[in-house]
């Protein structure tokens, strides 16, 4: 199983066998995590340290419930009472932590590119929970492995992504890896939400759900995100929901069994309707959040390989 990156920041530089490589190490976590004891010592005495700049409920417990069972030391800084509140810019406090020699930094944080940034500053793996719209990379690859348990493959499907693309870092993190993975992919939403340049991304657009959900074998809802528009991108919710929200009728247009995905948190009769959220049958939501701890053990074991790796190469020269 090879995988050499330093830092997971965002899928657009991995390649198809690093994603592979993380997704069959996943699998082999959601085994260990459905069993009584979840426990493991992959990386006891090492440090992890939890930077969410943004609030978060389901990533920030999973990568520190990941953490847990691969037996690191965890901790959570609250941002909202750090340094950065009192002046301290983002590169002080990322050569402050480097001083306490952590071996694994999770960060969120609402602008683009600031993961990146703290990188360049530390000697610990990186792992990108979210920056800005750029990307949401261990979401897309929880996504990947849900979809592949599912269909039995992740190439050659047709998935449609709905709804808020163009606030939507989950959305780009997606079309990279989907796209890497040779599949059809089709946004549909409102001209409004579409991000610009949309015409060179490899997909085809639609504003109509009705044609761009036909015969499609995945549906993924994205959550509309009011709290990054700054205008009127929609006429109402009420409207939005009629027009692009899903419900049964919508999902008749997909092949009969096609999945129903949605990153959370949920806008229940505004982005999907709630019993089609809850349909067992169709709905892979909550097999989404138990795919994200498996992933995110299997990401952070593969990052600490490979850097213990290119340190004992770097002793041997």
């Amino acid at each position: 199983m090879t995988f050499s990156a330093r830092h997971l920041l965002g899928i657009e530089h991995l390649s198809r066998e690093d994603i592979t490589a993380i997704l069959d190490l996943a699998e082999q976590y959601v085994t260990l995590n459905r069993q009584p004891h979840k426990h493991t010592d992959t990386l006891a005495g090492l440090t992890q340290i939890n930077m969410f700049f943004e609030n978060s409920t389901r990533t920030q417990a999973s990568f520190e419930i990941a953490g847990k069972r691969l037996g690191a030391d965890v901790m959570n800084m609250a941002m909202g009472a750090s340094s950065i509140k009192k002046g301290e810019t983002l590169i002080d406090t990322a050569l402050t932590l480097n001083a306490m020699n952590p071996d694994l930094l999770v960060v969120r944080h609402p602008h683009s590119g600031a993961v990146d940034l703290l990188s360049e500053k530390v000697k610990c793996a990186v792992l990108n929970a979210g920056d800005g719209r750029h990307e949401h990379p261990t979401q897309a690859l929880l996504d990947a492995l849900t979809i592949r348990r599912a269909k039995g493959r992740l190439h050659r499907l047709s998935i449609a992504i709905c709804g808020d693309i163009a606030h939507s870092r989950v959305a780009r993190s997606n079309i990279f890896l989907l796209g890497k993975m040779e599949n059809r992919l089709r946004l549909i939403g409102p001209k409004t939400l579409m991000p610009s340049g949309v015409e060179h991304f490899g997909v085809e657009v639609f504003q109509d759900m009705e044609e761009g959900l036909q015969d499609v074998d995945v549906v993924m809802m994205l959550r509309l995100q009011t709290e990054r528009m700054d205008g009127a991108f929609i006429p109402s919710k009420r409207e939005y929901y009629h027009r692009w929200g899903l419900n049964a009728e919508k999902l008749g247009h997909a092949k009969p069994d096609a999945i129903v995905m949605h990153p959370g948190p949920m806008n229940r009769g505004v982005e999907i309707d709630g019993d089609l959220a809850d349909d067992i049958h169709r709905s892979v939501i909550q097999e989404q959040v138990e795919m994200g701890v498996a992933v995110r053990m299997a990401a952070m074991e593969l990052l600490v390989r490979a850097r213990r790796e290119a340190l004992q190469e770097n002793t041997l020269v």
